[in-house]
């Protein structure tokens, strides 16, 4: 009699951990397509476009250089009651500091740019962190600011790269939009560019260059007619 017990115990037993090990897989399937979307928490990233469901767009301007054509952009960007980003580099900012200084004071978003513009998949991790923290660093002592928004030189980055700035606090920006002002078009090239191209959750790249000076009143008149708002890259990213 005991040993039928036992052997019913054991059935019982077998069909239990049968039904949990069904209704857990059958569980995982069904979460599986879900869990693959989810980043891990600390995960690093890099960021091309903001929001997508809103027609706003940012202004990233990476400043390494062209120091005499910010005057102009400056003025621009205030008459039309704009704030955008500027990534700073910090051995720029060492030169300029008051020009940064200024930047800072209209109420423009200060991003960081590296300190000495490496291309950084040639770094170790350690080196990439050395020259995002030298160059926040310097504009923290010159504005107050201390940045977390990040823009790897050249548009350069690999997994290391990511976590290097991700490890410091900062989110890696990139760009939909690229006006290749760098090379000097003609400014009506450079907001054709940018026109052909635009979409919600824009991130558009440029440079301080004389026909970006020159283009800004018209690329602005012609964002606004479309119905966008042009905003620093934080204020997209909510």
């Amino acid at each position: 009699m005991r040993w039928m017990v036992v052997a019913r115990v054991r059935q019982w037993y077998i069909f239990f951990a049968a039904g949990v090990f069904l209704v857990l897989a059958a569980l995982a399937g069904f979460l599986q397509p879900m869990l693959s979307t989810v980043k891990p928490a600390g995960q690093a990233e890099a960021i091309f476009h903001g929001d997508e469901q809103q027609p706003k767009v940012a202004f990233a301007c990476n400043v390494f250089w062209g120091e005499e054509f910010l005057p102009d952009m400056l003025k621009t960007l205030d008459d039309n009651q704009i704030k955008i980003t500027f990534f700073i580099g910090g051995s720029w900012a060492k030169r300029f500091p008051d020009t940064l200084a200024d930047i800072g004071k209209r109420g423009h978003e200060l991003g960081n740019h590296t300190y000495s513009h490496p291309h950084p998949n040639s770094l170790s991790k350690e080196k990439n962190q050395e020259e995002i923290t030298r160059a926040e660093n310097l504009v923290k002592e010159i504005t107050g600011i201390k940045t977390t928004l990040y823009a790897p030189p050249y548009g350069e980055y690999n997994d290391m790269v990511l976590q290097a700035a991700s490890e410091l606090g900062y989110r890696n920006i990139l760009w939909s939009i690229d006006t290749v002002d760098w090379k000097r078009p003609a400014p009506e090239i450079i907001t054709a560019r940018v026109v052909k191209k635009i979409h919600n959750g824009a991130i558009i790249l440029m440079h301080p260059t004389a026909p970006t000076a020159a283009a800004l009143p018209t690329l602005i008149k012609e964002l606004k007619e479309r119905g966008y708002t042009i905003t620093t890259v934080s204020d997209i990213l909510k």
